[in-house]
């Protein structure tokens, strides 16, 4: 479960619809507009990171609303983008 979890995070695409979401809550629209990519795109991704649990969405009215789904998550990808900008002495 945990290789099939960073599996989904390995897609590019995936990351960016994250990162994206660190911010708050988001529809599709928004996401696909802001990231410049299709909406079908866009739904197809949150459907899996939803089903890996990375993603949720809560309907208002009519559109939903994708974040990530809590802190642990959010947690690892602020994590590594902090280690990833690091300098290391080799």
């Amino acid at each position: 479960m945990l290789a099939e979890t960073f599996k989904l995070l390995g897609d590019p695409t995936r990351l960016r619809i994250l990162m994206f979401c660190l911010g708050g809550p988001r529809s599709v629209g928004d996401i696909a507009e802001s990231l410049d990519l299709s909406q079908t795109l866009v739904s197809h991704h949150l459907r899996l990171m939803r089903g890996a649990r990375l993603m949720r969405g809560e309907r208002k009215s009519r559109q939903i609303f994708y974040e990530v789904a809590d802190e642990h998550v959010s947690d690892v990808l602020t994590d590594m983008v902090h280690h990833i900008s690091e300098e290391h002495e080799d």
